[in-house]
Protein backbone atom coordinates (compact mmCIF):
# COMPACT_ATOMS: atom_id res chain seq x y z
CA UNK A 1 0.00 0.00 0.00
CA UNK A 2 2.75 2.31 0.65
CA UNK A 3 4.24 1.64 -3.07
CA UNK A 4 0.46 2.91 -3.93
CA UNK A 5 0.74 5.75 -2.10
CA UNK A 6 4.02 6.80 -3.30
CA UNK A 7 2.89 6.28 -7.10
CA UNK A 8 -0.36 8.59 -6.32
CA UNK A 9 2.18 11.48 -4.70
CA UNK A 10 3.89 10.75 -8.87
CA UNK A 11 0.65 11.41 -10.26
CA UNK A 12 0.05 14.32 -8.45
CA UNK A 13 3.96 15.74 -9.37
CA UNK A 14 2.92 15.02 -13.06
CA UNK A 15 -0.06 16.57 -12.74
CA UNK A 16 1.76 20.07 -11.73
CA UNK A 17 3.93 19.77 -14.97
CA UNK A 18 6.85 17.44 -12.98
CA UNK A 19 7.33 20.12 -9.68
CA UNK A 20 8.05 18.66 -6.36
CA UNK A 21 5.26 18.76 -4.29
CA UNK A 22 7.50 18.28 -0.90
CA UNK A 23 10.57 17.22 0.47
CA UNK A 24 8.97 13.85 2.00
CA UNK A 25 6.75 11.52 1.21
CA UNK A 26 6.12 12.10 5.28
CA UNK A 27 4.37 15.00 5.02
CA UNK A 28 2.42 16.91 2.36
CA UNK A 29 2.13 20.51 3.27
CA UNK A 30 0.95 22.23 0.40
CA UNK A 31 -2.41 22.55 -0.73
CA UNK A 32 -1.61 21.55 -4.45
CA UNK A 33 -0.75 17.94 -3.20
CA UNK A 34 -3.31 18.03 -0.56
CA UNK A 35 -5.96 18.48 -3.12
CA UNK A 36 -4.81 15.96 -5.45
CA UNK A 37 -4.14 13.32 -2.74
CA UNK A 38 -8.47 14.13 -1.78
CA UNK A 39 -9.63 13.16 -4.85
CA UNK A 40 -7.24 9.96 -5.67
CA UNK A 41 -8.54 8.85 -2.37
CA UNK A 42 -12.21 9.64 -4.01
CA UNK A 43 -10.90 7.96 -7.12
CA UNK A 44 -9.89 4.65 -5.45
CA UNK A 45 -12.77 4.51 -3.24
CA UNK A 46 -15.18 3.91 -6.01
CA UNK A 47 -13.11 1.37 -7.85
CA UNK A 48 -14.84 -2.21 -7.55
CA UNK A 49 -11.59 -3.47 -6.27
CA UNK A 50 -10.75 -1.14 -3.95
CA UNK A 51 -7.36 -1.50 -2.07
CA UNK A 52 -7.67 1.47 1.02
CA UNK A 53 -4.71 2.70 2.91
CA UNK A 54 -4.51 2.26 6.71
CA UNK A 55 -4.31 5.17 8.74
CA UNK A 56 -0.83 4.62 9.49
CA UNK A 57 0.18 5.26 5.77
CA UNK A 58 -2.04 8.53 5.36
CA UNK A 59 -0.80 10.66 8.41
CA UNK A 60 0.88 13.89 7.61
CA UNK A 61 1.31 17.12 9.85
CA UNK A 62 0.40 20.31 8.74
CA UNK A 63 -0.84 22.26 11.48
CA UNK A 64 -1.79 18.86 13.43
CA UNK A 65 0.20 18.23 16.51
CA UNK A 66 0.43 14.56 15.04
CA UNK A 67 -0.28 13.28 11.88
CA UNK A 68 -4.33 14.09 12.37
CA UNK A 69 -3.97 16.46 9.25
CA UNK A 70 -3.41 13.42 6.81
CA UNK A 71 -5.87 11.56 8.78
CA UNK A 72 -8.53 13.63 8.43
CA UNK A 73 -8.25 14.10 4.99
CA UNK A 74 -8.57 10.90 4.26
CA UNK A 75 -11.99 10.50 6.21
CA UNK A 76 -13.17 13.22 4.24
CA UNK A 77 -11.89 11.80 0.83
CA UNK A 78 -13.76 8.83 1.72
CA UNK A 79 -17.40 10.21 3.11
CA UNK A 80 -17.39 13.10 1.93
CA UNK A 81 -18.77 16.55 3.19
CA UNK A 82 -22.02 18.52 4.19
CA UNK A 83 -21.07 22.11 5.08
CA UNK A 84 -17.60 21.94 5.67
CA UNK A 85 -17.90 23.58 9.27
CA UNK A 86 -15.75 22.62 12.26
CA UNK A 87 -15.47 23.48 15.20
CA UNK A 88 -12.80 22.92 18.09
CA UNK A 89 -12.62 22.69 21.55
CA UNK A 90 -9.52 24.12 23.21
CA UNK A 91 -7.57 24.98 20.14
CA UNK A 92 -4.57 26.56 21.97
CA UNK A 93 -3.96 29.71 19.34
CA UNK A 94 -5.51 28.02 16.67
CA UNK A 95 -2.45 27.57 14.36
CA UNK A 96 -1.25 24.00 15.70
CA UNK A 97 -4.57 22.50 16.01
CA UNK A 98 -7.19 19.39 14.30
CA UNK A 99 -8.88 22.06 12.53
CA UNK A 100 -6.59 24.68 11.01
CA UNK A 101 -4.89 22.68 8.33
CA UNK A 102 -8.82 22.41 6.95
CA UNK A 103 -9.61 25.67 6.97
CA UNK A 104 -6.45 27.66 5.82
CA UNK A 105 -6.54 24.70 2.67
CA UNK A 106 -9.22 23.26 2.12
CA UNK A 107 -12.24 26.01 2.58
CA UNK A 108 -14.02 25.02 5.98
CA UNK A 109 -15.83 27.10 8.00
CA UNK A 110 -14.21 27.19 11.71
CA UNK A 111 -15.85 27.69 15.11
CA UNK A 112 -12.69 27.97 17.37
CA UNK A 113 -12.60 28.26 21.33
CA UNK A 114 -10.01 28.19 23.95
CA UNK A 115 -9.94 29.56 27.88
CA UNK A 116 -6.85 31.65 27.23
CA UNK A 117 -7.26 34.76 25.32
CA UNK A 118 -3.50 35.60 24.96
CA UNK A 119 -4.02 32.02 22.76
CA UNK A 120 -7.51 33.51 21.18
CA UNK A 121 -5.90 37.16 20.47
CA UNK A 122 -3.15 34.57 18.97
CA UNK A 123 -5.37 33.11 16.52
CA UNK A 124 -7.38 36.17 15.70
CA UNK A 125 -3.97 37.89 14.21
CA UNK A 126 -2.93 34.75 12.81
CA UNK A 127 -6.19 34.15 10.42
CA UNK A 128 -7.32 37.72 10.28
CA UNK A 129 -3.61 38.52 8.29
CA UNK A 130 -3.62 34.91 6.12
CA UNK A 131 -4.32 35.12 2.95
CA UNK A 132 -6.36 32.20 2.59
CA UNK A 133 -8.95 33.59 5.44
CA UNK A 134 -8.14 37.24 5.80
CA UNK A 135 -11.83 38.13 4.11
CA UNK A 136 -14.00 35.73 7.06
CA UNK A 137 -12.04 34.24 9.15
CA UNK A 138 -12.88 31.56 11.28
CA UNK A 139 -14.66 32.87 14.77
CA UNK A 140 -12.69 32.42 17.89
CA UNK A 141 -13.80 32.91 21.07
CA UNK A 142 -12.47 32.79 24.33
CA UNK A 143 -14.33 30.17 26.65
CA UNK A 144 -13.65 27.60 29.55
CA UNK A 145 -16.59 25.20 28.29
CA UNK A 146 -17.91 22.99 30.20
CA UNK A 147 -20.52 20.46 30.66
CA UNK A 148 -22.90 23.15 31.87
CA UNK A 149 -22.21 25.87 28.90
CA UNK A 150 -21.31 23.81 26.15
CA UNK A 151 -24.34 23.87 24.15
CA UNK A 152 -24.59 27.78 24.77
CA UNK A 153 -21.35 28.87 23.69
CA UNK A 154 -22.09 26.87 20.50
CA UNK A 155 -25.31 28.75 19.92
CA UNK A 156 -23.79 32.42 20.42
CA UNK A 157 -21.09 31.16 17.89
CA UNK A 158 -23.86 30.06 15.56
CA UNK A 159 -22.76 26.77 15.52
CA UNK A 160 -25.09 24.64 13.32
CA UNK A 161 -27.15 22.21 14.26
CA UNK A 162 -25.36 19.64 11.70
CA UNK A 163 -21.32 19.87 11.26
CA UNK A 164 -18.62 17.91 9.58
CA UNK A 165 -16.21 17.72 12.02
CA UNK A 166 -16.04 18.34 16.57
CA UNK A 167 -12.30 18.19 17.55
CA UNK A 168 -12.20 17.82 21.62
CA UNK A 169 -8.71 18.14 23.51
CA UNK A 170 -9.50 19.39 26.54
CA UNK A 171 -7.25 17.26 28.86
CA UNK A 172 -9.41 16.66 31.24
CA UNK A 173 -13.52 16.36 31.63
CA UNK A 174 -13.73 15.67 27.62
CA UNK A 175 -16.33 12.43 28.66
CA UNK A 176 -18.64 14.54 30.31
CA UNK A 177 -18.36 17.62 28.06
CA UNK A 178 -19.01 15.59 24.91
CA UNK A 179 -21.70 13.43 26.85
CA UNK A 180 -23.23 16.88 27.17
CA UNK A 181 -23.41 18.24 23.84
CA UNK A 182 -26.84 17.69 22.10
CA UNK A 183 -27.41 20.99 19.94
CA UNK A 184 -24.76 19.98 17.48
CA UNK A 185 -24.06 16.69 15.47
CA UNK A 186 -20.96 16.29 13.81
CA UNK A 187 -20.36 13.53 11.50
CA UNK A 188 -17.03 12.75 12.41
CA UNK A 189 -15.56 13.49 16.41
CA UNK A 190 -11.75 13.75 17.00
CA UNK A 191 -10.79 13.37 20.32
CA UNK A 192 -7.77 12.27 22.81
CA UNK A 193 -7.98 9.59 25.00
CA UNK A 194 -6.09 8.82 27.84
CA UNK A 195 -3.89 5.64 26.68
CA UNK A 196 -2.54 4.95 29.78
CA UNK A 197 -5.63 3.02 30.89
CA UNK A 198 -5.73 -0.12 29.50
CA UNK A 199 -8.27 -1.13 25.89
CA UNK A 200 -10.67 -2.85 28.33
CA UNK A 201 -10.96 -0.78 31.48
CA UNK A 202 -14.11 2.16 30.51
CA UNK A 203 -12.94 5.02 32.99
CA UNK A 204 -12.75 8.31 33.22
CA UNK A 205 -12.19 11.51 35.36
CA UNK A 206 -14.73 12.61 37.87
CA UNK A 207 -16.88 15.88 36.66
CA UNK A 208 -16.03 18.99 37.79
CA UNK A 209 -16.19 22.14 35.59
CA UNK A 210 -13.15 23.21 36.86
CA UNK A 211 -11.27 20.24 36.85
CA UNK A 212 -6.83 20.56 37.27
CA UNK A 213 -4.97 17.23 37.35
CA UNK A 214 -3.35 16.70 40.18
CA UNK A 215 -1.11 14.24 38.42
CA UNK A 216 0.08 14.49 34.72
CA UNK A 217 -1.80 11.05 33.60
CA UNK A 218 -4.80 11.16 35.57
CA UNK A 219 -6.32 13.39 33.02
CA UNK A 220 -9.54 12.85 30.39
CA UNK A 221 -11.09 9.38 29.49
CA UNK A 222 -9.61 5.93 28.30
CA UNK A 223 -10.01 4.86 24.85
CA UNK A 224 -12.70 2.31 25.56
CA UNK A 225 -15.33 5.15 27.83
CA UNK A 226 -15.34 7.42 24.96
CA UNK A 227 -16.14 4.65 22.67
CA UNK A 228 -19.06 3.57 24.70
CA UNK A 229 -19.80 7.27 24.37
CA UNK A 230 -19.69 7.32 21.04
CA UNK A 231 -21.88 4.12 20.78
CA UNK A 232 -24.62 5.66 22.87
CA UNK A 233 -25.03 8.93 20.94
CA UNK A 234 -24.34 6.63 17.38
CA UNK A 235 -21.19 6.87 16.85
CA UNK A 236 -18.60 3.92 16.02
CA UNK A 237 -14.38 3.95 16.70
CA UNK A 238 -12.61 3.90 13.00
CA UNK A 239 -9.25 4.39 14.06
CA UNK A 240 -6.41 5.93 16.36
CA UNK A 241 -3.20 8.36 14.97
CA UNK A 242 -0.07 5.92 15.45
CA UNK A 243 0.33 6.73 19.22
CA UNK A 244 -3.15 5.64 20.14
CA UNK A 245 -4.63 8.14 21.92
CA UNK A 246 -6.24 10.69 19.58
CA UNK A 247 -9.23 8.40 18.18
CA UNK A 248 -11.92 8.75 15.49
CA UNK A 249 -15.39 8.35 15.44
CA UNK A 250 -17.62 8.55 12.78
CA UNK A 251 -21.69 8.37 12.89
CA UNK A 252 -23.36 4.75 12.48
CA UNK A 253 -24.29 4.49 8.63
CA UNK A 254 -21.62 7.10 7.12
CA UNK A 255 -18.80 5.29 5.10
CA UNK A 256 -19.24 2.43 6.95
CA UNK A 257 -18.26 -0.07 4.28
CA UNK A 258 -15.08 2.34 3.38
CA UNK A 259 -14.12 2.99 6.86
CA UNK A 260 -15.66 0.06 9.16
CA UNK A 261 -15.54 -0.29 12.85
CA UNK A 262 -12.68 -1.06 15.00
CA UNK A 263 -12.76 -2.18 18.87
CA UNK A 264 -10.07 -0.45 21.20
CA UNK A 265 -7.78 -3.44 21.51
CA UNK A 266 -7.10 -3.16 17.79
CA UNK A 267 -5.73 0.35 18.35
CA UNK A 268 -3.62 0.29 21.55
CA UNK A 269 -0.88 -1.82 20.93
CA UNK A 270 1.61 0.25 19.71
CA UNK A 271 5.26 0.42 21.48
CA UNK A 272 4.05 4.14 23.05
CA UNK A 273 0.90 2.72 24.40
CA UNK A 274 2.09 -0.39 25.32
CA UNK A 275 5.35 1.29 27.35
CA UNK A 276 2.79 3.86 28.86
CA UNK A 277 0.80 1.32 30.61
CA UNK A 278 4.06 -0.87 32.13
CA UNK A 279 5.17 2.21 33.43
CA UNK A 280 3.10 4.98 33.97
CA UNK A 281 -0.02 3.47 34.86
CA UNK A 282 0.57 1.93 38.31
CA UNK A 283 0.96 5.81 39.19
CA UNK A 284 -2.42 6.73 38.93
CA UNK A 285 -4.22 3.42 39.04
CA UNK A 286 -5.68 3.87 42.66
CA UNK A 287 -7.22 7.57 41.69
CA UNK A 288 -10.43 8.67 41.87
CA UNK A 289 -11.61 6.93 38.48
CA UNK A 290 -15.51 7.10 37.40
CA UNK A 291 -16.34 3.46 35.78
CA UNK A 292 -18.62 3.93 32.83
Amino acid sequence: MKKTIHNLYRKAEAFWGGRRLSNSLDRFPSQQSQLLLYHMYREMAQRPDRQLPSFAEVGFRCHSQFEEDGILLYIFALIGTTNKTCVEICAGNGIECNTANLILHHGWWGHLFDGDQRKVEQGLEFYTNSKQTFLYPPRFNRAWVTAENVNDIFTSSGVPAEIDLLSLDLDGVDYWVWKAIDKVRPRVVVCETNNVIGPDQALTVPYHPAFERPKQDFAGASLAAMTSLANEKGYRLVGTHRYGFNAFFILRGVGEQLLPEVRPQDCLGDPYSTEARATRWAEVKDMNWVRV
